[in-house]
């Protein structure tokens, strides 16, 4: 059997879980210039100061959802880029066309 105080403390661990995960969720649902530049607000807050401790963590953390968001949007648009440039050198390949001569 669990103590009141144990219980309270496995729902507020369980609530920052879920707001942690809808964070996340939110950072996940941004575009890549959209993350960028609510990053570069988070990182000018930071540097200029003025904040407390707590919010200064707070803040870090977005930044981190943030940063890996653009990581993320990067890879996938490199990705991208790297499968049409197969694409073309196959079909070039396939063409013959490796010379560029007709």
């Amino acid at each position: 059997m669990t103590s009141k105080t144990e219980q309270a403390e496995q729902a507020g661990k369980t609530g920052k879980t879920g707001r942690a995960g809808r964070a996340e969720a939110v950072a996940e649902a941004l575009g890549y210039e959209q993350a960028r530049d609510e990053l570069i607000e988070v990182v000018r807050r930071l540097e200029t100061g003025g904040t407390t401790l707590e919010e200064s963590l707070a803040l870090w953390e977005r930044g981190e959802e943030l940063a890996k968001v653009c990581r993320s949007r990067l890879d996938g648009a490199r990705a991208r880029l790297d499968a049409a440039l197969a694409e073309e050198a196959a079909g070039e390949a396939e063409d013959g066309d490796t010379d560029g001569t007709p």
